[in-house]
C-alpha cells in the first residue's frame, strides 16, 4: 500500500472508534453546530488569499513544529491578514486534534478549513460540531458520487468546500455545486512537487472556478509564479510552521509578497 490507501485503511478505524463513542445526536446538540458559518469563497477575494495552516508534522516530513499552541499560531495569522485557516485533525499521521479546531473556533473571526481526510458522512457532522467553516474533500480518495454526495451533504450543513485534484483524471470528480477547487502541487502518493503541473491543471477548470494552490509553496517567488498564473488562493503551512515562531515567518512573508 502506498501512504494514502494506508492513511485512508487507518482513517476508517478512527471513524469506526468515533461513532462508538459519540453519536450523531451528540454532536448536533454541541455548543458551535448551531453556528452561523464564515465564507472562504468570499475572504479569498478580500484579504492576501493565503489559507495559512496548522500542521504539526506529516509523513514526508516527519514533526514539522510541535512546540507552539493552536490559538497563538492562527490568532497571528488572523491579524496578518490570512484569509482563511487551515487545521489538520489527522492525529495518526499529521499531528492533529479536534481540539485544536475547538480551542480557536471562538477566537478568530475568518473562516476554519477542517483539513482531513472525508470519507464517511459521520466526518461533516464532525466539521460542522467543532466549528468548521470548510470541509475539504480529496478526489483522490473519493469516487466522482461521493463527491458530489459529500457536497450536497456539506451545503446542507452550511459548510463550503474545496475539492483537492491532482491528476487531470481527477477534474471529473468537479460539479457546479463545488465553491473551490485545490490543485495539490505535491503528489500525495510519492510527495513529488510540481508547480508547473498544478498550473496546467489550473487551466483546464471552468472558467471562472475558485482555485487554491495547495502545498509545496515554500518562497515568495512560489507564491508570486501561482498568483501569476490566476491561482485565487494559496493553502501554505510548512513554510510558517517550520520555523520556530510560525507567527512571524508568517508576518514577515505577508509584508514581502505584491498583494
Amino acid at each position: 500500500m502506498n501512504i494514502l490507501d494506508t492513511i485512508i485503511y487507518t482513517k476508517k478505524q478512527e471513524i469506526s472508534d468515533s461513532k462508538s463513542k459519540i453519536s450523531l445526536q451528540q454532536l448536533k446538540d454541541s455548543e458551535f453546530f448551531g453556528r452561523e458559518t464564515f465564507s472562504l469563497k468570499e475572504t479569498l477575494r478580500s484579504k492576501s488569499g493565503i489559507i495559512a495552516e496548522f500542521k504539526r508534522q506529516s509523513p514526508s516530513k516527519g514533526i514539522i513544529n510541535d512546540k507552539v499552541s493552536p490559538l497563538e499560531v492562527v490568532s497571528a495569522y488572523e491579524h496578518f491578514g490570512a484569509s482563511g485557516i487551515s487545521i489538520l485533525t489527522d492525529k495518526d499521521f499529521f499531528g492533529g486534534s479536534f481540539e485544536d479546531i475547538l480551542q480557536v473556533r471562538n477566537q478568530i473571526n475568518i473562516p476554519i478549513l477542517r483539513k482531513d481526510f472525508m470519507i464517511d458522512e459521520y466526518q461533516f457532522y464532525q466539521a460542522k460540531s467543532m466549528g468548521a467553516d470548510v470541509v475539504l474533500l480529496i478526489a483522490a480518495c473519493l469516487s466522482t458520487q461521493q463527491t458530489l454526495e459529500f457536497t450536497e451533504l456539506a451545503h446542507e450543513l452550511g459548510l463550503e468546500v474545496l475539492l483537492e485534484i491532482h491528476t487531470e483524471e481527477e477534474l471529473k470528480h468537479y460539479n457546479s455545486n463545488i465553491d473551490m477547487v485545490g490543485i495539490n502541487n505535491r503528489n500525495l502518493k510519492d510527495f513529488k512537487v510540481d508547480l508547473q503541473h498544478s498550473v496546467q491543471l489550473k487551466n483546464l477548470l471552468p472558467e471562472n472556478t475558485l482555485s487554491v494552490a495547495e502545498s509545496g509553496i515554500y518562497s515568495i517567488n512560489d507564491f508570486n509564479y501561482l498568483k501569476n498564473k490566476g491561482f485565487d488562493g494559496f493553502l501554505m503551512g510548512e513554510h510558517f510552521m517550520k520555523n520556530t515562531n510560525p507567527a512571524k515567518a508568517f508576518e514577515e512573508f505577508i509584508s514581502n509578497t505584491t498583494i
